[in-house]
């Protein structure tokens, strides 16, 4: 009525927040209003110590506003700055590696500066090349077998498919039923491989490249056929390669000793691989080993993932292809080094677990696991023991099976 009064026109009806405050004479914004507001002509005055206080509050206040500014101001500024530097760094790594490195691969490669800046990382664009020249083709596999083997592949999908009858001479000594469960467990883990990324899955660009790498090498190497964990192998070559090049590497790839010893399952291999890995394992952290050896936790619960997917399922996909570069460096050793690595880098933290925490923890590794860190972890691994190197300590335990039995109990069946 008073505002009617001096306005000279009627009021609005009180809206319903109106009537639950309608003891109140005003409404503070904020806390900082709430401080600085002086009280109701229906109250008494603030005191002027009250005041004061409350004014030396608000002062804080904005002291505090403007640090935490002045801190979020220089974090984006050193962030950016990190950025940059990282971007000039790949941009420089790139015309080395496109101007210097490439065009003279035969007499650099083994270089000390290479291999240096081989391990910094492989930038993105070059990564493809890189992979191909050091991975190889002693296959000596071409576009065309390629194209032959995947041809192939396609004729039994279709076969599959319309229920034919396609027993072909070259694989006569692998049944059909066996084909057939291959071909089917290509297209299931398809669908599985990075499905964050939703690139691999069906109706995504790079789907049908991945089925045809996989169905190709199922025809290329019937004796060893689809096998989980090839998949992601074939979608990180994709991500970096063409398809024909992908499949080239890959097949060569899997050739090697140490893949070709997991993918067909040959468990005296297997088993001589891990003692060795278990001999670096004693010799780097003697500590973490014994701990292990007490929960009876053997290096097949976690190192079969790691080793099968070349840590491309276990890492962040960024982080596995750092490895890759490394690994297409230094050989299958590099994926035991690794391993160590990253049972170092956590070694305090498994040092406190059981059986269960520890197999949980290494099967389902960090999500945002520091690129720089495990590096530096893997940096600090010796691959040496008692003055004979990985490939010696592995070809001395493949040769007495009996003195490796005695040497590594975690191994006795």
């Amino acid at each position: 009525m008073e505002y009617e009064d001096k306005a000279g026109r009627p009021s609005r009806p009180p809206s319903p927040k109106q009537n639950v405050r309608k003891h109140l004479d005003f409404e503070p914004l904020s806390t900082t209003a709430l401080i600085l507001e002086d009280r109701p002509a229906n109250l008494p005055a603030k005191p002027a110590e009250e005041a004061q206080k409350h004014r030396q509050q608000y002062e804080e206040m904005v002291v505090q506003a403007k640090k935490r500014e002045l801190k979020e101001a220089q974090r984006r500024k050193k962030q950016l700055e990190e950025r940059c530097r990282l971007e000039e760094s790949i941009g420089n790594a790139v015309l080395t590696w496109n101007n210097e490195i490439l065009p003279n691969w035969e007499t650099m490669w083994c270089s000390r500066k290479v291999r240096d800046l081989w391990w910094q990382g492989i930038p993105p664009s070059v990564r493809g090349k890189v992979w191909s020249l050091a991975i190889g083709n002693e296959l000596n596999i071409t576009h065309e077998l390629f194209d032959i083997c995947l041809a192939r592949a396609k004729e039994r999908w279709r076969c599959f498919s319309t229920g034919g009858s396609e027993v072909e001479n070259e694989d006569a000594g692998f049944s059909a039923a066996d084909r057939e469960a291959s071909l089917e467990l290509i297209k299931l883990d398809i669908s599985r491989t990075f499905p964050n990324l939703c690139i691999f899955q069906q109706g995504g660009p790079y789907h049908d490249m991945l089925h045809s790498i996989l169905g190709a090498y199922t025809c290329y190497r019937p004796d060893v056929g689809y096998v989980q964990g090839m998949s992601f192998i074939a979608a990180v070559l994709i991500l970096n390669l063409d398809t024909a090049d992908a499949f080239i590497a890959f097949s060569n790839l899997l050739n090697k000793p140490c893949q070709m010893a997991f993918f067909r399952v040959d468990h005296g291999l297997m088993l001589t691989y891990f003692a060795a890995f278990e001999v670096f394992f004693e010799e780097n952290l003697p500590k973490l080993f014994a701990h292990f050896k007490k929960n009876n936790l053997t290096p097949d619960i976690y190192l079969i993932d790691w080793i099968f997917t070349l840590y491309s399922k276990s890492l962040p996909l960024d982080l596995a292809c750092r490895v890759w570069d490394v690994f297409c460096r230094d050989g299958e050793q590099f994926l035991f080094r690794t391993a160590l690595g990253l049972l170092k880098l956590f070694e305090d933290i498994l040092t406190h677990m059981d059986f269960i925490h520890i197999a949980q923890f290494l099967t389902r590794l960090p999500e945002d696991l520091p690129a720089e860190e495990l590096f530096a972890s893997i940096a600090t691994v010796q691959m040496q023991s008692r003055n004979k190197k990985w490939a010696q300590v592995l070809n001395a335990l493949q040769k007495d099976s009996r003195e490796m039995e005695k040497g590594s109990p975690s191994l006795r069946h």
